[in-house]
C-alpha cells in the first residue's frame, strides 16, 4: 500500500508526494526528475545519519553523478543562520549551481533550514524533502515555507520555496521516540479539527494502529493529512488567507514554546494551543472536548499545561509574524472540523483559555 499526491502552485503542477512503507521507491521517484547529471548535497543531523544517511545516500548515488553529505548538531536552539552558513559552505566548497539539488533527509528543523538554504543559496535552487518524522512528514515538508529562528523567535525570518519532490517512507516512523511521535501527533490531530470531523473519527477508530505503529493506518494519517494541507496550501500558497487556518494552535501554542524555552515539543505546544482555541471557540460539546482530551493522551501527548506566568506567554503572541496591524491572528472553531480565522481575540479571552489548560 502506498499513495502519490499531486501539489500544484498558482494553478500548475509543483511536485509530488510519495507515502511509502520503505525508501525502495525513492529511486524511481527522484529519476523521474531527469536529474541524472546534477549534484546533491543531502543535509541531516547527528540522529538521523546513523540510521538512515548511508542507505539514502546509496539510493541518491545512482540517480546524481555527485552527492555530497552536511551533517548538522540537531534541535530547535540550532535552527538559525549559523547552521545555514554551513550549509552554503559546502555547497560552495562543492561548486554547485543553480541546476543542483539540495536534499533535506531529517524532522522538521532540518527541512526548514535545507529549503531556506536552498530557497536562499544563488538567490534559489531545488530541493527534494525526505521526512523522517511524524511531524514533518504530515506538516512542515508540505507547502514550502521554509525558515529559521531569529532570538528565539520561531521561523521569524524564511521564504516560501516549494519543493521538487516529497518522499515519506514511513518506516521511519517506528524509528522515533514516543515524544517525536507524540509531537507529529499534535499536528495530525490539528488537522482533523480544522478541516475533517470525519478524519477525527478515522482517529479515533484506529487508535490502537496508531499507538502501535501499524504501517497501513500510518500509510493512511500521513495521506489524509497530506491531502488537508496541500488542498489548503493550494488555494492559498502565500499564506494570505486560508492557509492561516493551518495555524491553529499556533498562537498560543508558539507563545508556550518560546516561554517554556522549547522544553515541550512544539506538536504538544500545538495540542496546548488547539485545547486553549476551542475553549475560546466555546462550540464544541462537552463530549467533544472530552473525546479530543482522550485522543490526545491516548497518543501520549498532554492536556495540561505546567504552572507559567500567563502574562509572559501573552506578551509573546504579540512578537509572532501572525499579528495583523497589531492585533493576533487567531483561529478559532466554527464547530469540530470547521476553522475560521478571527482577529477580534481579546487578552482576557486568551488569558481564561491559558488558566484553562493549566487546570
Amino acid at each position: 500500500m502506498s499513495k502519490i499526491l499531486d501539489v500544484n502552485y498558482e494553478g500548475e503542477f509543483a511536485y509530488h508526494i510519495y507515502i511509502e512503507k520503505t525508501f525502495d521507491g525513492l529511486k524511481g521517484a527522484v529519476s523521474e526528475l531527469r536529474i541524472s547529471d546534477r549534484r546533491a548535497l543531502i543535509v541531516t543531523d547527528k540522529n538521523v545519519a546513523p540510521l538512515y544517511l548511508d542507505k539514502v545516500k546509496d539510493i541518491l548515488s545512482e540517480c546524481f553523478c555527485f552527492v555530497d553529505e552536511i551533517i548538522l548538531t540537531p534541535g530547535e536552539e540550532n535552527k538559525n543562520t549559523d547552521s545555514i552558513a554551513h550549509i552554503y559552505e559546502r555547497a560552495i566548497q562543492d561548486n554547485f549551481d543553480r541546476n543542483d539539488f539540495f536534499v533535506a533527509l531529517g524532522g522538521g528543523v532540518v527541512g526548514d533550514m535545507t529549503g531556506f538554504a536552498a530557497a536562499t543559496y544563488m538567490r534559489g535552487i531545488r530541493f527534494i524533502q525526505i521526512p523522517t518524522t511524524l511531524l514533518s512528514q504530515v506538516d512542515s515538508s508540505i507547502g514550502g515555507k521554509t525558515g529559521v529562528d531569529f532570538r528565539a523567535y520561531k521561523n521569524m525570518v524564511g521564504a516560501f520555496h516549494m519543493p521538487s519532490l516529497v518522499y515519506s517512507s514511513v518506516t521511519t516512523l517506528k524509528s522515533l521516540d514516543e515524544i517525536q511521535y507524540a509531537s507529529g501527533m499534535g499536528e495530525v490531530i490539528k488537522h482533523s479539527l480544522i478541516k475533517d470531523k470525519d478524519y477525527f473519527g478515522f482517529l479515533t477508530d484506529k487508535l490502537e494502529g496508531l499507538k502501535d505503529r501499524d504501517m497501513d493506518v500510518l500509510i493512511e494519517t500521513v495521506y489524509r493529512s497530506n491531502v488537508i494541507k496541500k488542498e489548503v496550501v493550494e488555494k492559498d500558497p502565500k499564506e494570505k488567507g486560508e492557509r492561516q487556518l493551518l495555524n491553529f494552535g499556533h498562537t498560543l501554542g508558539h507563545a508556550i514554546e518560546k516561554c517554556s524555552d522549547f522544553s515541550y515539543s512544539h506538536g504538544q505546544c500545538v495540542a496546548f494551543g488547539c485545547l486553549a482555541a476551542m475553549h475560546i471557540s466555546d462550540v464544541t460539546t462537552e463530549e467533544e472536548n472530552k473525546a479530543v482530551c482522550e485522543l490526545m493522551k491516548a497518543v501520549g501527548l498532554q492536556t495540561t499545561l505546567k504552572p507559567m506566568d500567563n502574562q509572559t506567554i501573552l506578551a509573546a503572541t504579540r512578537k509572532d509574524k501572525k499579528m495583523d496591524k497589531g492585533h493576533v491572528r487567531f483561529i478559532l472553531l466554527h464547530s469540530l472540523g470547521n476553522a475560521y480565522i478571527d482577529s477580534n481575540v481579546s487578552d482576557d479571552s486568551m488569558l481564561e483559555a491559558l488558566e484553562y489548560i493549566s487546570k
